[in-house]
């Protein structure tokens, strides 16, 4: 088995918010494809990194989805259409093998 869990961030660049429905969205797409999907929705956490220099700051909504397969070639398609749709640059996704007790 297999978690895949990643970021989006609350707001655009330019400090505009990202509707709620663009998170359901999300929600509506994974839960779909893969019959459940977790988000952190109501405590969003933050992020810190670093890019060319300059220390960036991000509130962020956490998916997680448990998969079987973990077929990186489309949530790797994935991950670029959600960075295209939430304007960003990238989007930290990971995939890890886990064992569900």
């Amino acid at each position: 088995m297999r978690l895949v869990r990643f970021y989006l961030p609350l707001r655009d660049n330019a400090g505009g918010a990202f509707p709620a429905r663009m998170f359901r969205a999300v929600e509506a797409e994974l839960s779909g494809r893969f019959g459940g999907v977790t988000a952190h929705l109501q405590s969003p956490a933050s992020g810190l990194w670093h890019d060319g220099g300059e220390m960036h700051a991000d509130d962020v909504v956490i998916f997680e989805v448990l998969t079987q397969d973990g077929d990186r070639d489309w949530w790797s398609a994935y991950r670029a259409r959600l960075a295209h749709d939430f304007r960003q640059k990238s989007i930290l996704m990971m995939l890890q093998p886990v064992e569900v007790v």
